[in-house]
Order: C-alpha cells, then sequence, then structure tokens
C-alpha cells in the first residue's frame, strides 16, 4: 500500500527503478549525535564517500509531517542548523507526521522508512542497545526490537561503547538477528575494534555479506542483519581513556537524572568533552568507514539480482 508521507527525491526514484544500489542513511547523527558544522560536513562527507563506491546515499528525515527519503543539499543543510528537531524512532514516528512536526530518525525510523521506499542496506555509526544497569532501568534501545523484524541490513561499528554490549548481543541472538563480524571474529565496541565479546560470524566479502542477506529474506525470515564493520585500528581510541570518560558521563547523567531518550546524546556530548574532542574525530572516522562497506554491500547484493 502507497505511504501518502513517503517523499522520494527524483534521484532516489531513478535508482530504485533502474536497479541502480542505494544506500539509506540516518539523520540523528546530524540532528542530534553531532554539532554543527561538524554534522554537516560528516554528512556531506559520507554521502560524496557512497557516491564513489558507485552507490546513491539516501539520508532520510522527518520534515514538515513528510518523510524524506533522500534530501537536496540545501535542506540538508538547514536541517544540520537546526536545534529544534525531534529524536523520532518507531513510536515517534506517526505522532511526528500527524502533526506536521521535524526531526531526525533514528536507526530503527531509518530501517522502517528505508523498508518503505524498497532499501535494503543502511549504513549508521553505532546501534542502540541494552543500557548499563538496565535490570534497574529497563532501558533498551527500540533499534534492537526493529532489528527483530524489519529487514534491513545494518552496518555500523559495533553497538554504542556507552552500552552493555554482552547484553546487547544476547537480546540480539534472543531475537534471531545475524550478527556479522567484518574480517572480525570479535564484535566491535563503536570507538575501539574489539570489545571482548565475540561476534556470531565472520564474513571477509561484501559478496559474502549479500548472498547472507540473499538467504535470509528468500526463506522468508523477515529481520534485520547487524553488519560489524570495526572503527580502522588508526583511528580508534585508547580504550582505558574511552571507558573512564563514559564511567564519569553515566555517573554524571545519573546525578542529573537523565533518562530516556536524552541519555545517548548526553552522553556522546560528555564523552567527546571528556576526550578533548577526540572522540568525535573517532566518530566521524568509523561512520566514513561505514559508508564505504556499506555502498560495496549494496553493490553486491543488487548484482544478485
Amino acid at each position: 500500500m502507497p505511504v501518502p508521507q513517503l517523499h522520494l527525491t527524483p534521484e532516489v526514484e531513478s535508482a530504485l527503478a533502474s536497479g541502480t544500489p542505494v544506500v539509506a542513511l540516518e539523520s540523528t547523527i546530524i540532528s542530534h549525535g553531532m554539532p554543527y558544522p561538524e554534522n554537516l560536513q560528516t554528512a556531506q562527507e559520507v554521502e560524496a564517500l557512497v557516491r564513489e563506491e558507485g552507490a546513491v546515499p539516501v539520508t532520510i528525515a522527518v520534515q514538515d509531517g513528510k518523510i524524506c527519503i533522500g534530501m537536496y543539499a540545501e535542506a540538508l543543510e538547514r536541517f544540520a542548523q537546526n536545534r529544534d528537531l525531534l529524536k523520532i524512532s518507531r513510536r515517534d514516528l506517526p505522532v511526528a507526521l500527524s502533526q506536521g512536526k521535524s526531526g531526525g530518525t533514528t536507526v530503527a525510523a531509518t530501517m522502517i522508512c528505508a523498508h518503505m521506499a524498497g532499501i535494503a542496506v543502511f549504513v549508521t555509526g553505532g546501534i542502540g542497545g541494552v543500557h548499563r544497569n538496565s535490570e534497574q532501568t529497563l532501558d533498551i534501545s527500540a533499534d534492537l526490537t526493529e532489528l527483530a523484524h524489519t529487514p534491513v541490513a545494518v552496518v555500523c561499528a559495533g553497538v554504542k561503547s556507552i552500552l552493555d554490549i554482552p547484553k546487547t548481543l544476547e537480546f540480539l541472538e534472543t531475537q534471531g538477528v545475524p550478527v556479522i563480524g567484518f574480517r572480525t571474529n570479535e564484535f566491535p565496541a563503536f570507538f575501539t575494534p574489539a570489545s571482548g565479546s565475540p561476534a556470531q560470524v565472520r564474513m571477509d566479502t561484501p559478496e559474502e555479506i549479500a548472498r547472507c542477506m540473499k538467504t535470509q529474506w528468500s526463506l522468508g525470515l523477515e529481520t534485520g542483519l547487524v553488519i560489524a564493520n570495526p572503527i580502522p585500528a588508526e583511528e580508534a581510541l585508547d580504550e582505558n581513556l574511552v571507558q573512564q570518560a563514559i564511567l564519569d558521563s553515566l555517573n554524571e547523567a545519573k546525578t542529573q537524572q537523565i533518562s530516556g531518550k536524552d541519555v545517548t546524546p548526553f552522553l556522546l556530548e560528555r564523552v567527546n568533552q571528556r576526550t578533548q574532542g577526540q572522540s568525535l574525530q573517532s566518530n566521524t572516522a568509523l561512520i566514513r568507514n561505514n559508508a564505504r562497506l556499506g555502498a560495496r554491500i549494496a553493490g553486491a547484493y543488487q548484482r544478485l539480482g
């Protein structure tokens, strides 16, 4: 059934119709993940990298009650400068659309919108997960449940280091979501290449990953896949520095009684401050790395027909 709120740019419509590889990109990285102008620069770099690899980049966002599948350069710049945007996940999507609001789409909401548009590959920085102390807070990202029933492959650098990685992997296993380590046996930890937790399986080429996607969905298994792509070692942060910054930021969040969807952007901002900007540099580097891989996977998947 057509979705009237879904608005594709002519370039995206043409790419999907002609079989050109396309790669979805989320917009909370722009609206809530980075300050201006770094957010705009990163978004532009990522789109350029996807194009260099022969695919069409499709930044997804909600603007004035419409789902934008692809954004023009001028709209992207205005979006990056707007500090009054909602953070939109699955539960927020119908509210934002019915009220004519604007906002950045999280991993969960971007997966939904990408699937509506017929896009199979989505690139992000890191997915959400099970928060630390979740046994008290029950704070589990909607990204994980979305992966359980939306058939989109999500290329990421693991889950954000501020989260509980072993519990997140356990949750994904329970939900039947394949977790593929790209050229690694160990699940990455966002700012660092290794977390101490094993990936479910290792795959070394985009073609191998594309075949797995094709096989999964041809079996009627309507779940997503996590493609865990480690940050390059030369761009990674010192593990001890990251962990101390995270612990200090978590304590600050607790003291200030910050909860819900405000936790992640707060922690990322504080970690960046405590690492003197190093975490933002690493965040940008891992997103670029994921963009290259995502475009190659999209190309390999398209070639399978």
